[in-house]
């Protein structure tokens, strides 16, 4: 007769899900703070069901635990080993996971099981395995899935137990070798290094903002500049570049409204913005339904989805900066676009610019019936 193992007869889920919930709000050392990835699994519940997936059911072993009895407090002991690796703080406990892993050698006579996850995604799975010992194998057809993969189940083990290479921590941690303390100190220097020497090359070009009084003045860094495409308005009395926003609106923010309002000079036939704190949400937004359509929000006139096409086709799609987000003290500022955060902008197009063809196909991508048809196209030259 099989056996049955623990998962197929009962769990400690009270404390599973308590454990996976709470790590919602852990931040530090959670793989979610190393790349956002949709349908992440907790960790604590992927662990518990690893463990209790290869583990026997007591009952599977009468001639262990003869007795409901015997085999009842048997399932508790392992009811605990669990409860005790899903909490958060044990999940690097190396007392609480060699419990664990000596458990599994029990179970599988001393060979561990190889584990294939074929469809890796953010790595919770394998990531688990690996932490509970088992030969684990992670597959994905994302590249982004698969660098995830890399940098925190492949990566790290090869490096284990070396000191840093960087001459600055290789200095302090001479006669430290424990884990990969130094693989850590690494990554955080030539890190550092990496984005200092970004700044000195790229940082004319990613000028600091200058935030109004209102949010706490000084200067900032910028975290987004929001672009929006323009095409000439079709109503020759007007004759603007209309921008093809989808709305105006920065934050929604209870208590933290932004939104960028435009400012009409109808004699030289342009648009300035302006971004307003608070308030409702503006009325003339361009958005007038699904797909390209839009109305000139200086005029009113309504454009079709052919005309788009005919303009960008022809190469006068434009693009203007209508609004700036930056890095607060304690919150996210909104300011409004001035010369110097234009001009910026306004570099030459590098001479290695990717000019591979999009694909055709729409259900992937619908750029190309907007002749935006080359990687290139989809970027501005910054």
């Amino acid at each position: 007769m099989a056996t049955k193992k623990l998962i197929e007869v009962a769990l400690p889920l009270e404390k599973i899900n308590s454990a996976s919930s709470r790590e919602k709000s852990i931040r530090y050392g959670h793989p979610s703070t190393l790349h956002l990835w949709w349908a992440r699994r907790p960790l604590a519940a992927a662990r518990a069901v690893l463990f209790a997936s290869i583990v026997d059911d007591p009952a599977s072993h009468p001639e262990l635990f003869p007795t409901e009895e015997e085999q009842n407090e048997e399932r508790q002991r392992l009811f605990k080993l669990i409860e005790d690796m899903v909490v958060w703080e044990n999940t690097n406990n190396e007392s609480v996971l060699a419990a664990a892993r000596e458990e599994l050698m029990k179970a599988t006579n001393g060979k561990m099981p190889e584990m294939l996850d074929p469809f890796a995604g953010g790595g919770t799975i394998p990531l688990e395995g690996q932490r509970l010992g088992l030969n684990v194998r992670a597959h994905d057809l994302n590249p982004v899935a698969v660098m995830i993969n890399k940098a925190m189940i492949e990566i790290p083990p090869v490096f284990s137990g070396y000191n840093a290479v960087n001459p600055e921590s290789r200095r302090l941690l001479e006669h430290e070798s424990v884990g990969i303390s130094g693989l850590v100190e690494d990554v955080r220097y030539y890190g550092e290094w990496i984005r200092n020497e970004a700044c000195k090359r790229l940082g004319h070009m990613y000028p600091q903002i200058d935030v109004p009084k209102s949010q706490g003045g000084g200067k900032t860094d910028a975290v987004a500049w929001i672009w929006a495409h323009t095409v000439k308005c079709p109503n020759p009395a007007c004759g603007c570049e209309m921008p093809l926003a989808n709305g105006f609106t920065l934050s929604k923010k209870k208590g933290h409204e932004a939104y960028v309002e435009p400012v009409f000079d109808r004699e030289k036939k342009q648009i300035k913005y302006t971004v307003r704190l608070g308030g409702k949400k503006p009325d003339n937004e361009p958005k007038l339904a699904r797909g390209a359509n839009f109305k000139c929000i200086m005029c009113g006139e309504a454009t079709t989805p052919d005309y788009i096409k005919e303009e960008s086709f022809a190469g006068r799609l434009g693009s203007v900066l209508i609004g700036i987000i930056g890095e607060g003290k304690k919150q996210r500022v909104f300011v409004e676009p001035n010369e110097e955060q234009i001009l910026a902008a306004k570099v030459d197009k590098p001479e290695d610019y990717p000019t591979g063809k999009l694909s055709d196909d729409r259900r992937a991508l619908w750029t190309p019936i907007y002749g935006l048809d080359t990687f290139d196209k989809l970027f501005t030259n910054r």
